[in-house]
């Protein structure tokens, strides 16, 4: 018996894949082997389920963006835009008003709006369904304003943007700043607090570095940032420019500085320089305001202009007012009282009737007028403000007195009746530019009164020769002088030299008018006039004498209609004259109404005002003295000549 060969392994000899015959080797059994075995599991069912759960997935991303892309894609831009983006305004820079030096009378310094976006002070956007009384809570104690109001606007849905405060100063923005971002800290909503939706705008605040000085002039800018009066006001399109915007995108209440904006730059204002010299409008200021407290008075005017160019120097009123600080100011003196007022000039006017008696050859300075005490006119006797004796005076010398009754009969003598007089002298009062405005275009301005030659009653044409029965404002009556000064050529007033554009560019401000009123010989003969009012020991004036200076000049105490009852009561107190009287230069006009302590004449209110106004303006513009002396035109004449 043969023995049977011995098998060592289950599997097949190596090298050999298969049985002999071709026939495929058995499989490895799945039974359990000997400890220490590994077995093989299959990987296809794990592959096929993670397979469905990704194909879940997938398919539920596809479901979602197929909805946010296509079927309401419209709604979420909206959503997205409506509360990522918000426009604001940008203010522009209001110009600055200087005198004619450049020095700075009205400027802007840096201050901020302090607004809101009310939508995002809704209880979706804030999940705080108080949030604008919370904010107003906290906004109130810095920024001045009631909780009450500050909630309303903070409620109002139907708008994304209000204006909380105005003109903060940026220390005010730096305290919300600061809580804001305090709040933001405590926040868990990704940053979102009740203080989210509020913003600042810069916008400058307006400032007057000198305070109340030339504030009449000026005027003042309202809580909206738009001049409210004054220059502010006539030239609000010019200083204040084109105000701008910006789109920008938020989160959380703050810009997102890689998101992009959107900007319409803002256009600066033009600056605007005035004809006024600072320095000359301080000393007439300083001086019209000391006199209405000594005496008392009401208010009181004082204007500088240059004879030759017709440029003011200088247009002060008392009272006055800060324009820095209106919730002071009396509203009554936040206008111009030396266009607005009109007010019966008294015996300044009688420069005038001077004028057209000697320009129409009616009279000379040396011709003989006899004043009585008394002069019988239509159904009243007319006098002098003092009674007299029968005075025996020159032309000049009804000037010099500033007689009332001399005056009547000169300008009787322009015409060959009374009515053709009066046609004379009015067709020279407005020549002088007495019933019609100044050509300055100040708010409110008023041209005065004066009637036309057939209406003057029977009263008014003997008083308007003397300056009552006619009304006009301070820079009219300071004109009239100004005129005479200036070889008898009418240079209609001007305050604005020019303005300066965005760009760089000056422009001057047109070309006053110029008028010739009466003849050069005339002027000059006016002017010497003058001169007795003050240098002669009778006039009237000699308290405006200035040492080294040839002064003219005319007193004025007129009765006083009072604004508030229509009637008489009072006098208007005035001064007018210009200097050096043998070279013009400067005008200087005063009044003061309603005097009630001291005297009430002109020549003692107003003539020192005079005095110290003309000699400070004389140094400041380097002016010399005068290197002759005036002329002595006789005063009186002896009857028995």
């Amino acid at each position: 018996m043969s023995e049977r060969p011995r098998r060592t392994s289950g599997r097949p000899p190596a090298g050999r894949t298969r049985a002999a015959g071709g026939a495929r080797p058995p499989r490895p059994s799945s039974r359990p082997g000997p400890p220490g075995t590994i077995r093989l599991v299959g990987h296809r069912p794990r592959l096929r389920l993670f397979g469905v759960l990704l194909t879940l997935v997938m398919l539920v991303f596809t479901v979602r963006l197929l909805q946010v892309q296509a079927v309401d894609a419209s709604t979420y831009a909206g959503k997205a835009h409506v509360n990522r983006y918000i426009t604001v305004p940008l203010a522009a820079e209001r110009g600055t008003v200087t005198d004619r030096d450049g020095v700075a009378l009205a400027t802007t310094v840096d201050a901020y709006d302090i607004t809101a976006d009310p939508y995002l002070f809704t209880p979706e956007q804030t999940e705080v369904p108080d949030a604008p009384a919370q904010a107003a809570e906290l906004l109130s104690p810095i920024l001045g304003v009631d909780e009450e109001t500050l909630t309303e606007r903070l409620s109002r849905g139907e708008t994304r943007y209000v204006v909380l405060a105005r003109q903060q100063s940026p220390q005010v923005w730096r305290q919300i700043t600061d809580l804001k971002r305090a709040l933001a800290e405590e926040s868990t909503g990704g940053g979102v607090h009740v203080l989210s939706g509020v913003y600042s705008e810069e916008h400058a605040k307006r400032v007057y570095p000198n305070g109340r000085l030339a504030a009449n002039v000026l005027g003042f800018v309202n809580a909206r940032g738009e001049g409210g009066g004054g220059l502010e006001a006539m030239y609000e399109k010019t200083l204040a420019g084109e105000d701008g915007k910006i789109t920008y995108a938020q989160s959380g209440g703050r810009q997102v500085p890689t998101a992009g904006e959107q900007e319409q730059p803002a256009v600066p204002g033009a600056d605007v320089e005035l004809t006024l010299d600072r320095d000359i409008q301080w000393a007439a200021q300083r001086a019209v305001e000391e006199q209405v407290e000594e005496s008392e008075a009401d208010s009181g005017y004082v204007i500088v202009q240059d004879v030759r160019t017709g440029e003011l120097l200088a247009m002060a009123s008392a009272p006055g007012y800060d324009p820095n600080d209106l919730s002071k100011a009396d509203p009554s003196a936040l206008g111009n009282p030396a266009l607005q007022d009109a007010f019966e000039p008294g015996s300044t006017s009688k420069l005038m009737s001077m004028a057209a008696v000697l320009e129409e050859g009616a009279a000379t300075p040396g011709t003989h007028v006899v004043v009585p005490n008394r002069l019988p006119r239509a159904d009243r006797s007319f006098a002098d403000d003092h009674d007299h004796p029968t005075l025996y005076l020159t032309l000049n010398g009804v000037l010099a007195r500033s007689s009332n009754i001399g005056t009547i009969l000169a300008a009787e003598q322009l015409g060959d009746t009374q009515a053709e007089a009066n046609r004379v002298l009015h067709s020279y009062l407005r020549k002088f530019g007495l019933g019609q405005r100044t050509g300055l275009g100040f708010p409110g301005e008023t041209p005065g009164i004066l009637a036309d030659p057939e209406d003057w009653n029977a009263s008014q044409q003997y008083t308007i020769p003397f300056g009552q029965g006619l009304s006009v404002n301070a820079v009219q009556a300071a004109s009239v002088y100004s005129t005479v000064a200036n070889g008898g050529v009418r240079v209609a007033p001007s305050i604005v030299r020019g303005t300066t554009g965005a760009d760089g560019t000056w422009r001057p401000a047109p070309e006053p008018e110029r008028t010739r009123v009466v003849s050069e010989g005339t002027a000059r003969t006016l002017a010497a006039m003058l001169e007795s009012v003050v240098a002669d020991d009778s006039g009237t004036g000699t308290t405006a004498r200035i040492p080294g200076y040839r002064v003219a000049g005319k007193t004025g105490t007129a009765n006083r209609v009072d604004p508030e009852t229509g009637r008489y009561n009072g006098y208007t107190s005035s001064f007018a004259g210009f200097a050096p009287a043998d070279q013009p230069r400067v005008t200087v006009y005063c009044a003061v109404q309603n005097p009630k302590k001291g005297s009430y004449h002109g020549s003692d209110v107003c003539g020192p005002v005079y005095q110290e106004v003309m000699k400070y303006t004389l140094k400041a513009l380097r002016i010399p003295p005068s290197g002759t002396e005036p002329p002595r035109l006789p005063v009186t004449f002896d009857p028995g000549d």
